[in-house]
């Protein structure tokens, strides 16, 4: 279990990084008329030049890279109930990513905006974990519709 929550923290903060740099990249072709926009000017701001800023982004895309995927041991535990699993991956990737938003200033520094950021991010988690509890749910009845039709 061990050895799966570091390797699976290993390709979660490499693909943080990757995810990162898309992102970026998609808000710059939404947003950046013609010009790439590395990070939220506040954090540059804060950091005093651009690529301090780029470096600090880079680093809390690792960290957040790694708590999701560690996280998503979680997942394997066939003991826990899917309730378990997902409120217990919940409150880990939660706090990290409100952590993250808050030092990336991808969110306002207030009260208000964390609250925000945290009801939208938990909106957006229940949304995919309700597709893709479908996608699964659909996915067994069909290889059990097979099963049955070969018994």
């Amino acid at each position: 279990m061990k050895k799966q929550i570091i390797v699976r923290g290993f390709i979660g903060a490499l693909l943080g990084i990757v995810i990162g740099y898309f992102i970026t990249i998609g808000i710059s072709l939404s947003f950046g008329e013609g010009t790439y926009i590395s990070c939220v000017p506040d954090l540059t701001e804060a950091v005093g030049t651009e690529t301090g800023a780029v470096i600090v982004q880079t680093l809390l895309d690792v960290l957040l890279g790694i708590a999701f995927g560690a996280a998503s041991v979680i997942w394997s535990i066939d003991a826990w109930s899917i309730a378990k699993q997902t409120l217990l991956y919940l409150f880990i990737t939660l706090p990290v990513m409100l952590f993250v938003a808050y030092f990336a200033y991808w969110m306002e520094h207030t009260v208000k905006g964390l609250l925000s950021y945290a009801a939208v991010f938990i909106a957006i988690f229940f949304f995919i974990w309700l597709m893709q509890y479908i996608f699964w749910k659909i996915r067994i009845k069909k290889l059990n519709g097979r099963l049955n039709n070969k018994a």
